[in-house]
């Protein structure tokens, strides 16, 4: 087999602001006593229906200023704080688009509230388990109901609720984060319980806008303060938007891109070291913290001998979103890459790991389907054919990485489902590859 095309990169990055940073800004702004000041709030279709939502929740919420804006001053998002009382009651259902954090955070919210709010959204979203966000609320006190099954539309009705102590089997950031601001709005101390660590976002912004909350391993808990102060917040850049780029660096033939301001956190570096770990050349510099306890990294990312890992149950929480990518960046190294413990990739935005395997296949790579992850096997030949994305922008991404580290010779079929994370991802992968 003919041997890729060779591919130099070169450039710095400033991926957008980040995701799950970004939803959680806009929620506890708006639960604020007073205005917050927010900087580069992530301007993407998952985080505008949070904005949405939360418009509707009686919010005055302005709209997220373009990514090109981003530094100006008038790209600054004032959002006027209700206090955790204020929300009203929605008169039109919530449309919740294909975002499960908006969904799954919203809920725990309006759960404390004497009102019924009804959840809704796009037949990817509707597919999504919603019974590991309803169980727990049910248990705190709320009502909450579902049309058929356990996926959207969803009715949650409020009201007073009770002082809990949940085990979350799942280990889910998204129950975790639920829990706590249903706690938070009501005004009753919770705790949650995981066998495995997620992420820890939301806990970092209580802590820093003034709740009592205590970590132990394998359990958070919170006594709700009376109000949250207003913040101000640059959102550092995202680390999964950012994991697109290095590993096209670590793919290349030659070259070096540098990833600016990037957040650095515990849970949501192990692709950059699993990269490493592979062979890839990485460095980084400290950068300043965002004042939410949380900090940044730029990372300079460079081409390495890759080799095979394995990857298991351990691992997966703080890396969960970049497998597909993973699994791309395995298609290209030396020997055997194996991943398990991955399950909750069937329930993301597509059967994660079924659409990554059938694409791996449709463009010339040798992999096998697990019931809960895959194995490929690496190869440096060209990668062609045409991939089907089904919509999950995550699939489309990696497999544009793949495809921009190989050649050029995939095709995607639904370039412009990126818009859910990162809008701009096709112009700045153009821009590090010269393409």
């Amino acid at each position: 087999m003919a041997a890729a095309t060779p591919v130099r990169v070169h450039g710095e990055i400033r991926v957008p602001g980040d995701k799950s940073v970004s939803h959680r800004a806009l929620i506890f702004a708006a639960l604020a006593d007073g205005p917050s000041m927010l900087r580069g709030v992530l301007d993407s279709a998952d985080v505008q229906a949070t904005e949405g939502v939360l418009r509707a929740l009686g919010v005055a919420m302005p709209p997220i200023p373009p990514r090109s804006r981003r530094d100006r001053p008038d790209g600054v998002m004032r959002i006027p704080g209700v206090g955790l009382h204020g929300l009203k009651p929605p008169a039109r259902a919530l449309q919740c688009g294909n975002s499960g954090t908006t969904t799954r955070l919203l809920a725990g919210v309006c759960a404390a509230y004497a009102f019924s709010s009804r959840f809704v959204g796009d037949a990817s979203l509707s597919r999504r388990p919603m019974a590991r966000v309803a169980r727990p609320l049910r248990a705190m006190g709320a009502r909450v109901t579902f049309d058929d099954g356990d996926g959207l539309p969803m009715t949650v009705t409020g009201g007073p609720l009770r002082t809990m102590r949940w085990q979350d089997d799942a280990s889910s950031a998204q129950v975790k984060s639920a829990v706590l601001l249903a706690g938070l709005v009501s005004g009753v101390p919770v705790s949650v319980e995981a066998e495995r660590v997620s992420r820890d976002h939301t806990e970092r912004f209580l802590v820093a806008l003034g709740a009592d909350v205590r970590v132990t391993p394998g359990a958070v808990s919170l006594t709700p303060p009376d109000r949250l102060r207003p913040f101000e917040l640059t959102v550092p850049g995202d680390p999964s938007s950012a994991s697109f780029f290095a590993a096209l660096a670590a793919m290349a033939t030659e070259g070096t891109i540098r990833l600016a301001d990037v957040l650095a956190s515990p849970t949501r570096d192990a692709f950059m070291r699993t990269l490493e770990t592979m062979g890839a050349s990485i460095t980084q510099e400290s950068g300043a913290p965002t004042g939410i306890g949380e900090a940044t990294v730029t990372y300079a990312v460079a081409p390495g001998g890759l080799r095979g890992v394995t990857i298991g149950a351990g691992d997966v929480p703080a890396m969960i979103d970049e497998l597909p990518l993973l699994a791309c960046v395995a298609a290209r190294a030396e020997g055997v890459t194996v991943i398990t413990g991955a399950a909750e990739l069937r329930v993301k935005e597509s059967d994660r790991i079924a659409l990554t395997v059938s694409n791996l296949l449709a463009v010339g790579v040798v992999v096998e389907e697990l019931e809960d992850g895959m194995r490929i096997t690496g190869g440096r030949g060209p990668c062609r054919g045409r991939v089907v994305t089904r919509g999950d922008h995550r699939i489309a991404m990696a497999f544009g990485v793949l495809g921009a580290a190989t050649g050029g010779e995939i095709t995607i079929d639904d370039r412009a489902c990126v818009a859910v994370s990162y809008p701009d991802f096709w112009s700045d992968l153009a821009r590090v590859t010269g393409a």
